[in-house]
């Protein structure tokens, strides 16, 4: 029996619950800091009292700019996520979209992972560029831009049509401007990740959801790997089989693919009413039912209505930035 008149002793308090850790991706700081070297030199390369880089002065400031954004995310802790599952690698994660893309979203959910995604969409968007302009020439391609430029309301002065019709073409053809535009291709996918990311985020807690940037930026990349991967591998198979005078100088650089009600509408004709009905297809379909898959999946807590409110402001977004395109340069679809 206990000693009336001992002290009361309280009980120990439970041990604290720590937050799982929150690492910083310092890889991506030697990353950045190399591709800013990288960059630089390129510029220099470039110069034109050395030209040994044709179009490097483009290319090597590109290249300091992802890496100054690879450098800038190296400050941006992972998120911290409570009993996370078994991280998925690389393939499992570019396989599983195509089948269970529901589990891939939640394993990035704990482990944001998006390099292998934007470097194969990236290449990809590279290596059908680099085709294209090979296969309908790149004089052909600047002409057309350039007849077209003319009757646009940003008509640029003559001379500098003229000496872009003609350096333009030299530069087209030359291999490190070619290279060079493959780069730009996969930097552009890097920076367009992170926009839409950071768009995604923004609308995701004006929902109400809750998300970490790093894992918007990790389903949206995941999001753009299999829509890029179907479109431009469809794309280079129909950039060989159709003609090159069938082929649009300006339209055809982005995709052949027509799964959309753009093959109603004339082009030329009525542009802004083309970009509505080529936002409207198969492919279209599934880039918003797999961003909203994904932003559901992959945030901290995120609902279907956020999801979904989120997705179609994207696409809402978007779509009104390509009205506006067409409604000022309507005259280049022609």
């Amino acid at each position: 029996m206990s000693d009336p008149n001992q002290e009361f002793q309280p009980p120990p308090p439970p041990a604290l619950q720590t937050e799982p850790e929150r690492r910083r991706p310092t890889n991506l700081m030697f990353a950045g800091i190399a591709l800013v070297v990288i960059g630089i030199v390129v510029v220099v390369l470039g110069l034109p009292m050395i030209n040994l880089v044709v179009g490097g002065i483009g290319t090597g400031l590109a290249v300091c700019a992802l890496g100054i954004l690879l450098f800038g995310f190296s400050f941006m802790r992972m998120p911290a996520v409570d009993n996370p599952p078994p991280k998925m690698s690389a393939v499992a994660t570019l396989t599983g979209i195509f089948f269970e893309p529901s589990n891939v979203f939640r394993n990035l959910r704990a482990h944001p992972q998006f390099l292998a995604a934007i470097l194969i969409a990236g290449a990809m968007t590279g290596a059908y560029s680099v085709a294209f302009n090979h296969h309908l020439t790149p004089e052909r391609i600047i002409n057309f831009t350039m007849d077209k430029l003319e009757d646009s309301p940003i008509k640029p002065p003559p001379e500098a049509m003229a000496k872009a019709r003609t350096e333009g073409v030299e530069q087209a053809k030359a291999t490190t401007f070619q290279v060079g535009d493959f780069v730009k291709k996969v930097v552009s996918a890097f920076f367009g990740v992170a926009i839409i990311a950071g768009i995604a985020l923004l609308g995701v807690l004006v929902f109400g959801g809750r998300m970490h940037y790093w894992q918007t930026f990790a389903v949206v990349a995941y999001v753009s790997f299999p829509v890029t991967l179907i479109q431009k591998a469809i794309s280079f198979v129909i950039l060989y089989i159709k003609s090159p005078e069938d082929i649009h100088p300006l339209l055809g650089q982005e995709t052949l693919v027509y799964d959309n009600l753009g093959l109603l509408v004339a082009a030329k004709d009525h542009p802004i009413l083309f970009v509505i009905a080529t936002s409207i297809g198969v492919l279209s379909f599934y880039r918003l039912w797999l961003t909203a898959t994904g932003l559901r999946e992959g945030g901290y807590k995120v609902s279907s209505g956020a999801a979904w409110g989120t997705t179609i402001t994207i696409f809402v977004l978007f779509l009104l930035l390509g009205i506006a395109a067409a409604a000022v340069f309507g005259s280049m679809f022609g």
